[in-house]
């Protein structure tokens, strides 16, 4: 009996940088695909930042043809400001994701830290250190946006989806 595979983008969304990373899923083996950001200048008029990540995140989603996508939510600290710039780069990348008819699952910065390193207050570090690991990479994916991206891909992975059989593309 074939193992069934599945292609699983996560999306680190940011104004200045937006992170991406494809995961390969066979049962419950991750293997790494690719990964990268997506970074804008702040030179540029909003509208063509959001531009910029809707186009490349596009490029992503084409190449690599997703079934499912995982995204980090927009945590609202004290800047406002910042977390509305995110939530607009996020819109973006959702749109690029949803021209493809792709699964989306929403995740908490914190559910991200559980499902990688088993504490939902983990530092950034230790997060790249797990994804490194869990992955087998040589190196810490960098920038440190697409290692958080990756992170986002392996807590989709870890989680029971069964109500997306049959979502996305035909």
């Amino acid at each position: 009996m074939q193992e069934s595979a599945r292609i699983i983008l996560g999306i680190d969304p940011g104004l200045a940088n937006t992170g991406w990373g494809v995961l390969l899923q066979r049962g419950s083996r991750l293997s790494c695909q690719a990964y990268g950001c997506i970074s804008t200048s702040k030179d540029l008029p909003l509208e063509r930042r959001l531009r910029k990540i809707y186009e490349q995140m596009s490029a992503v989603v084409a190449r690599y043809q997703p079934q499912c996508v995982g995204i980090e939510t927009v945590w609202f600290g004290s800047n406002v400001q910042s977390a509305f710039a995110t939530g607009q780069a996020r819109g973006a990348a959702l749109v690029a994701c949803a021209s493809r008819e792709v699964a989306v699952s929403e995740f908490a910065p914190s559910q991200i830290k559980l499902a990688v390193v088993g504490a939902g207050s983990a530092e950034k570090e230790q997060v790249q250190y797990m994804v490194k690991q869990l992955l087998g990479l040589g190196v810490v994916p960098s920038p440190d946006h697409a290692a958080d991206a990756l992170a986002a891909a392996i807590c989709f992975a870890t989680h029971d989806f069964a109500s997306y059989r049959g979502r996305g593309r035909s």
